[in-house]
């Protein structure tokens, strides 16, 4: 059980880890050893997650989900595997808390009368500035 936070949780059986040979520099090692883990958790039919949330995600991650409603995180920041899958899952919880809140509700507002006399008042001074600058042909 994938734990992210209390109110949400999801089962082992729905993320799909798969192994590959990582890139980059490492020596023979990288080329015997699977320590990539790829990641894929399919959201589209995801139950265990609340349905607010899960529209979040999916509104928030919406690049980097695939066209059959999974997503693809990968790992090769290290050299062994269980610390990549650490990893995958550290992104995916990351993830998941940023759209975990629901957003606050912008309330309108009304610059303040003070405000708008300042605002003008600049704009005054702006436009006398750039009057001094021109030539007089008197």
């Amino acid at each position: 059980m994938f734990v992210v936070n209390s109110r949400i949780t999801i089962p082992d059986e729905e993320l799909q880890f798969t192994y590959v040979r990582s890139s980059g520099p490492g020596g023979q090692n990288v080329n015997k050893v699977n320590s990539k883990a790829v990641l894929r958790w399919d959201v589209a039919a995801n139950t265990s997650v609340p349905e607010d949330v899960r529209l979040r995600f999916t509104a928030r991650q919406r690049t980097r989900i695939t066209t059959e409603g999974e997503i693809v995180i990968s790992s090769d920041r290290y050299r062994d595997q269980p610390r990549n899958t650490a990893d995958c899952l550290d992104k995916l919880r990351a993830m998941l808390e940023e759209v975990a809140t629901p957003p606050k509700k912008r309330r309108p507002t009304k610059p303040s009368r003070a405000s708008r006399e300042r605002r003008l008042q600049a704009k005054t001074e702006q436009s006398d500035k750039k009057k001094r600058r021109k030539k007089s042909w008197d």
